[in-house]
């Protein structure tokens, strides 16, 4: 398969390896604060390891992690920022990159029950009023429930700019390499994929979840496009953490990462997802420019890129 464009890799390892600060509740929205040099010169390096989308840094730019007054005083101009810094990247590497607006879940990573339907547009329409300047498209991303990706369509309805949709998988013992793949609502891959053949969207991905539970998720999901008769890309950003993550884990500390994932192992599993059917690939938390490089070099030296 040829055409698969990939994507970035994980933003706050690689903002703490080129010496940017991180720590809670900021994560890495305190790099856009205290060095935002050190956060264009992330997106320029997964640029020159092969990257063809990079994401705006913004997923921590909610009240979740900088507070409702600093959300309020600061949250536009810091979005706004998260946008041209992508931007500018993008346009100084002489090559079509895309820049995608990362438009995270509102009210927490990994905790479907505290989605409010009531209360999102209020925080998602200041993410796009300000990332849309800048962006290509929008990325609704590790998103846990069907509700959060029909919140952020109905949040880019009125910009003209393609949408897309990624959801973290379930990914406990009982989900690796199961055939019926789950959100981490509980819901299924299946219904996600029914939803989004219906949505407008442009791309239905998975993220932030273990490889072994990506392939599963490409083939479902390419299995309902086809009975739909739609064409819609399908795309996976797996993330490197060890062990098993509760329900809250994604919104802490600096975890651990696989020491098994290595950019070669992770290179595999990019081409097992791209037989799969996947055309958009890339890497979440864990996955730095190092396995972006690999996974480039991979897909292109078997001519699927």
């Amino acid at each position: 398969m040829s055409g698969i464009r990939i994507l970035d890799g994980g933003m706050s390892r690689e903002l703490q390896r080129l010496g940017a600060e991180l720590k809670q509740p900021e994560w890495s929205a305190l790099a856009l604060i205290n060095a935002p040099d050190i956060v264009r010169k992330v997106h320029a390096e997964f640029i020159d390891a092969g990257a063809d989308v990079v994401t705006t840094n913004s997923y921590a730019l909610v009240p979740f992690h900088i507070g409702e007054e600093r959300f309020q005083k600061d949250g536009a101009s810091l979005i706004a920022l998260s946008g041209r810094l992508a931007r500018e990247a993008a346009d100084a590497s002489g090559r079509n990159i895309t820049v995608a607006g990362s438009l995270p879940p509102i009210f927490g990573s990994y905790e479907p029950e505290n989605f409010d339907v009531s209360r999102v547009q209020d925080y998602l329409k200041v993410l796009v009023d300000n990332l849309a300047p800048s962006v290509d498209v929008w990325l609704g991303e590790t998103l846990s429930l069907i509700a959060e990706g029909e919140a952020v369509r109905t949040a880019v309805a009125d910009t003209g700019k393609p949408f897309w949709i990624s959801f973290t998988l379930d990914d406990g013992p009982g989900q690796v390499n199961g055939a019926d793949p789950k959100l981490r609502s509980g819901e299924t891959v299946h219904d996600a994929a029914l939803w989004a053949a219906g949505s407008g969207a442009a791309a239905l991905l998975f993220n932030c979840s273990k490889p072994e539970v990506m392939k599963a998720a490409v083939t479902t999901a390419s299995s309902v496009f086809q009975e739909k008769g739609v064409s819609i890309d399908i795309g996976v950003y797996a993330n490197a953490f060890e062990g098993e993550q509760d329900d809250s884990a994604a919104n802490e500390g600096l975890h651990d990462t696989r020491a098994d994932l290595t950019d070669d192992v992770y290179s595999r599993f990019a081409c097992s997802w791209a037989d799969a059917g996947a055309t958009l690939i890339g890497g979440c938390c864990g996955i730095g420019a190092a396995h972006i490089h690999k996974v480039a070099d991979a897909l292109r030296t078997a001519g699927r890129s």
